[in-house]
């Protein structure tokens, strides 16, 4: 009686692991950017291989809901938000590959826990990194779009000088609103300072190619990867959020143009 008892007990918490790993693996997946079929696949691939066949996964853009259980097995349910953050796609890459590995049976459940820790605690790019990738990023969009190289030049100081408000300023101080609006309204005021002193030759060039650091282009994308999916109420999040910030973008450089031209009466524009 006690061997049955005790062997039931481990099964259980076996179980219990096993979902606890799957739902750490969709946290990161979630988290950083990932579709919500990806989710729910690497949830299921993972559950399915450690012997788990009841597990069932509701996954939303900001929450996963993890329920296991039968007439056979005990039931498990666990819930958890997940807040709406910037993506890092070497952790989603990461979890792709460890969820692949373990379909091949390359680890225990007490591996893919350590696994997914070392993924979890990936070091992110050093904010040099990030402001030289915002101010390269601004000066190539710049030149796709028409700019000539006097305005990827204005394009590029631009973008090196809004990652620094986003970072130092933006995400740590202020809503996410305002933020965005305080950086296309900074970017606008910057380009509009390096026509002036014809450090480019199209202002609109620059300025669109200076917001695009700003532009939340894997959620717009995945949003709409959700809805045509199936996943409406995921996918409608995301692009409502997405929409929001192009908003808030186009609030902030309208405002500084609109200001500018009716104080200098329509010298620049």
């Amino acid at each position: 009686m006690e061997s049955s008892l005790d062997r039931l007990q481990a099964d259980d918490t076996g179980r219990s692991q096993v979902l606890e790993c799957a739902m750490q693996a969709g946290n990161i997946l979630l988290q950083n950017g990932a579709e919500i079929f990806r989710v729910e696949e690497t949830i299921t691939r993972m559950c399915r291989h450690y012997g788990v066949e009841s597990e069932s996964a509701f996954i939303l853009s900001n929450g996963i809901f993890i329920t296991a259980g039968n007439e056979k097995e005990s039931f498990y349910a666990q819930v958890r938000h997940i807040p709406v953050r910037g993506a890092q796609l070497d952790r989603v890459a990461a979890v792709n590959q460890l969820s692949r590995e373990i379909v091949e049976g390359r680890y225990t459940i007490e591996e893919v826990r350590e696994q997914l820790k070392q993924i979890e605690n990936m070091p992110r790019k050093t904010k040099r990194m990030q402001v030289l990738a915002s101010a390269v990023g601004s000066a190539c969009f710049c030149l796709m779009f028409g700019g000539s190289y006097r305005d990827c030049l204005g394009a590029f100081i631009a973008g090196f000088l809004l990652y620094i408000y986003v970072l130092e300023l933006s995400q740590p101080r202020m809503s996410k609103i305002i933020g965005n609006i305080g950086g296309g309204a900074l970017v606008t005021l910057l380009c509009i300072f390096m026509y002036r002193i014809h450090l480019g030759d199209a202002l609109n060039h620059m300025i669109i190619g200076a917001i695009i650091p700003l532009v939340p282009g894997i959620a717009f994308t995945n949003g709409i990867r959700d809805i045509a999916d199936g996943d409406y109420i995921a996918g409608s999040v995301r692009m409502l959020d997405a929409i929001l910030v192009f908003l808030c973008i186009a609030v902030g450089v309208g405002a500084v143009i609109t200001v500018y031209h009716r104080l200098t009466g329509g010298m620049l524009l």
